[in-house]
Order: C-alpha cells, then structure tokens, then sequence
C-alpha cells in the first residue's frame, strides 16, 4: 500500500472518529487529495480536507484541521509529526519507520516495487504511429512511437493486459499515387522521359524503390502497359516500404502485438457491413447521391459523407469499421495516440462509436503536438514531400534510440516539443538522458568496489544507521515511485517518467557526494550499500519502462 494511501485511510478514521465524537457534524466524507508541499519545510504530504469540510460544517477551517488531527490515531508510527498550516492545511512529516519499509520491500520485490494491479487485468488496445506505408518515418512519427511503447509499458505494470496495434493506411488513392510515382521513376532511370504525377511523391527514396527494383530485375517492367506495371509496383513498393518501417520501429525499441490492413476492411465488406449496421440503428440517410452519417444526432455541426456519390467509400467510414471491430475483439478500452492535425476528428470518432452501441468514453484519444527539430539551436528544415526532410532514421542513426526516445518524452504530449540533435549528443550533465545513465553507471560501479570489499545484502540490514538528510531524501524519491507510475498510467501521460528519472538521478549524486558508501563502519556501509542497490533497482525500472538502456559502464 502506498503512503498516501495509508495517509488517506487515517484521515478517513480521523473523521469518523471526529463525527462520532460529537466534534464535527458531517453527512459525508468527500474524497481526500493529498499532494506534495511546494516547500521541503512544509512537510511530506499535505491534505486540504479541512477547508473543504469547512462550510459543510460551518466552522472556520483551521478549527477543522484541529478537529481532524486531535482524532487522528497513528498507531503504526509513519508519522513524526502534524502540523496545521496556513487557512487550514494539514501537513504531514513521515517518519523514518515508513522510509525503512520502503527500502525493504524494493530489496524484496526489486524492478518490481510499484506495479501494482490498479488495471484489474483490463484489456486495452493502444494503437499509434499507423504512418502511411508510402515514405519513410518522420520525427512526429517517433515521439508517437516512443509515447505509445511507454505508455504500454507502464500500463502493463500497473495490471492491464495491454496490446500494441499499428493500423497500415494501405487503400485508397495515396497507394495508387505512391504505385505511379515509383513506375515514373522506374521509367526515367531507365531513360525515359515521362512526365512525373503533380501529386507524386517526390523523395529521394522513391527513386531508391525504383533502383532496388532495376537492380534485381531489370528493365523487364519496360515491356508491359503503365497500368499492369503501377498495379505490380503498388504492391512491391508498398511492401518494402513496409518493412522498412517495421525496422525504423525495430530501432526505437518498439515491436507489436498487430499490424492491421486497412484493406483487410474492404476486402471482408467490413466498411459496407457497418454502414448497413449503422443504417439500421438510424443513424445513416443517403442525399444527393452519397450515403451520410448522422454526426448531428450526437451534437456535431454537421453530418459527414460515408460513401461519396462515385461510390468510394470514405476513411470516415473505413476508420468507423476498423474501430468496429476493435472493441468487436473484446477490448475494455482503446486508445488512440493522434497528430495534432487529428483534432477535429475526436467527437466524430466518439460519435460514430456510440451510435454503433458502444460507451463513448470507451475510446480514449490522445492528441500529441509537434516536434520541433534543431541543431544546437538552429531549426532544421522539414519537408515531406521534398525529400529534405530529417527522417526518424536518420536522427536514430545519429543520436541513438536512448536519447532519441528520452527526449521525445521529456514534455507533455499536448505540448510542441523542441528536441535538440547536439544536445541529444553531447556527453555531459547538460544531456539529460547522459546525466541519469551516468547515476546508474556510477551506481553500479559504487556496488561492484563494495562486493569486492566484502559488503554484503544477503544478511539483516539495519536501516536505522540511515540518518543524515541526504540519504533520507534519497529513500524520499524512491518511495515516489509506485505514485508515478500509478499517475502516468491513469493519465495517460508518460512525460513525468523523464522528470523523476533526472531527480532521483540528482538526488542520488548529492547523496553520493554527503556520504561515502563503503568506509570502516561496515553496518553503515551494508546499509549504505542498500540504499545504492534500491536505488539502481528503481533507476532502471524507469529506464525500461521509457525503453531507454542502463548501462553498467560508461
């Protein structure tokens, strides 16, 4: 159980007590927050339950705090002390006691100290990146793919039965656009001068597609019609671009559970069997020779086109029959991971989910902002359809998969986020990914000189020798840990890894400097060594679950 939780458990005695006791007449309990003070000298935890009682009640708040705190029975002793603060705050100091559990049940329960089972084995369907499978990766593609790896990871520790999905855009007329791009370029290395499609894509890698396909085969292609030679590159094209990016994904750590074809929709009547469904619920009209989806029944501006009047059918409709079957799989929740560019798409999605008889709030979107590159301050220039665009590729071949994924999660995901490549490079404090896998080097180097000194875990460590401020509010941090995970995993939000990574990592190398590990009292030394090793052991449960390495040595 974690503190705050204990916490909440004797103010909620403390209460009843105070009501049974005649001094405070309260009907009933609201929930308690609990939240860290701003200020160090303000205590471990503090609770403004009494200024939210107070007018309940009709007494002045601070009158309540005292009433609370007089009925408050700490009868395991985690509390050194209670102050009532400012118009009523209660603020609470946790006492060592509590901290020397923490360190026995990381020894005890090691990488696995805060996990919990908050999930009850929900199962959850993230799906995220789902580039086009007509180019290469672009940065905003990796934040996504380091956002989603992470969030899976943490939702997985905290009791979900979490699967990763990548839905392949592979219909429609971009594939038909990227097949006649390629056929062009095959055309003109092969000296023939073709005229190449205004909306062809333009990258260098569309001539690399057409190079890979001369070199094995040759010029063979030359001797069939443009349309049977663009129906054989769309599918050659296609896939090899989708093995590329599968091993893009392969660079960044991430691997998944599904790959779903978009034409897998159409090719099953997915798309024409949720329509009819969709039609028999009400919810679909046709006008003006298209088919329309009754978005205004659900308090939408206007109502949108499923099938247009030449008989194609929408990515609306496509994107409603994909998520069909999503929870026709038997997912608790899905959550989607979307560019900013996706914003407006959110209630239609909604709309269309609960006019298929599903809960709303079933489906889970997250918006993410952009990713703005630099290089050592200087912006970089982006541009997908020029072929001058910085790939994912290319930024993981220079600055590597652990910085590349540490930054891309350094910020909110509704935040735009600068995401520096010297930086990213640069070996040295300033690099905030350096700066924690050094505290994990140095860490390990600290445990490798202290078994060679003898010191050993294996026997009763006494804790109590742990007393100076320093060492105190290391355990502090690591005690933090379960809280983080539990808040990332409710919110959806994995950037507050990164923040608690580089302030345990902080207050590790003060503590480090305060005092040495290993010296002639070996009591202290055993007990200092344990406190090393609970920290290594949490540093790199961050560290896996941001999919970021921790190395030994550096």
């Amino acid at each position: 159980m974690m503190i705050q939780d204990i916490l909440s458990k004797l103010i909620m005695e403390a209460l009843n007590q105070a009501k049974l006791g005649g001094k405070l007449p309260i009907d009933g309990i609201p929930e308690i927050m609990l939240e860290h003070p701003r200020e160090k000298a303000h205590g471990d935890w503090a609770t403004n339950i009494a200024l939210v009682l107070a007018s309940k009640v009709k007494m002045p708040p601070r009158a309540v705090a005292q009433a609370i705190v007089e009925s408050l029975n700490d009868t395991q002793g985690y509390l050194e002390k209670i102050e009532i603060a400012g118009p009523g705050f209660i603020n609470f100091y946790l006492s060592s006691k509590w901290l020397y559990e923490v360190l026995s049940l990381i020894k005890e329960q090691g990488q696995k100290f805060g996990h919990s089972k908050v999930g009850a084995d929900q199962k959850i369907l993230i799906e995220f990146v789902s580039a086009n499978p007509v180019g290469p990766m672009h940065i905003g593609h990796g934040r996504w793919a380091a956002v989603g790896d992470t969030l899976a990871n943490v939702m997985s520790a905290s009791g979900y039965d979490v699967k990763r999905e990548f839905y392949v855009n592979d219909y429609g007329n971009q594939m038909d656009i990227f097949a006649e791009s390629v056929a062009v370029r095959y055309a003109e290395l092969l000296g023939q001068d073709v005229p190449f499609p205004e909306e062809g894509y333009r990258g260098e890698y569309i001539k690399d597609i057409a190079r890979e396909i001369i070199a094995k085969e040759g010029d063979k292609y030359m001797a069939i019609s443009k349309e049977d030679r663009q129906e054989i590159f769309k599918e050659r094209a296609y896939m090899q671009i989708l093995e590329h990016l599968k091993h893009t994904l392969q660079g960044m750590g991430v691997a998944f559970d599904f790959w779903f074809s978009e034409r897998a929709l159409h090719e099953l009547s997915l798309v024409k069997k949720t329509i009819e469904e969709l039609r028999k619920r009400g919810y679909v009209y046709d006008s003006e020779g298209a088919v329309w989806f009754k978005a205004s029944a659900f308090g939408e501006e206007k109502d949108r086109v499923l099938v247009r009047a030449n008989g194609e059918p929408t990515y609306f409709a496509a994107d409603i029959a994909y998520h069909k079957n999503k929870f026709g799989r038997g997912f608790d929740r899905v959550i989607n991971i979307w560019g900013a560019d996706h914003h407006g798409y959110v209630a239609r999605m909604k709309a269309a989910i609960e006019a298929l008889g599903y809960p709303p709030e079933k489906l889970e979107v997250i918006i993410g902002q952009l990713v703005n590159l630099l290089r050592g301050g200087e912006p970089v220039r982006m541009s997908k359809r020029t072929g001058e665009m910085v790939t994912l590729d290319e930024l993981l071949e220079e600055v590597g998969r652990d910085a590349t994924r540490f930054f891309f999660l350094m910020r909110s995901t509704d935040s735009p986020l600068d995401f520096d490549i010297e930086l990213a490079k640069e070996q040295s404090n300033e690099n905030p990914v350096y700066y924690v896998q050094y505290a994990y080097a140095r860490i390990s180097s600290i445990i490798r000189y202290a078994k060679a000194e003898g010191i050993d875990l294996s026997g009763e460590i006494n804790y109590n020798r742990l007393e100076t401020e320093s060492e105190l509010d290391l355990i502090k941090k690591l005690a933090e840990w379960p809280e983080i995970l539990e808040r990332v995993s409710r919110q959806r939000a994995p950037h507050p890894l990164t923040a608690y990574a580089q302030e345990l990592a902080a207050v590790f190398h003060y503590f480090y400097t305060k005092c040495r590990v290993v010296g002639e009292d070996k009591e202290l030394s055993t007990a200092r060594m344990s406190l090393s090793e609970a920290t290594r052991a949490v540093l790199k449960s961050v560290l896996n679950m941001l999919g970021v390495s921790a190395p030994e040595r550096m």
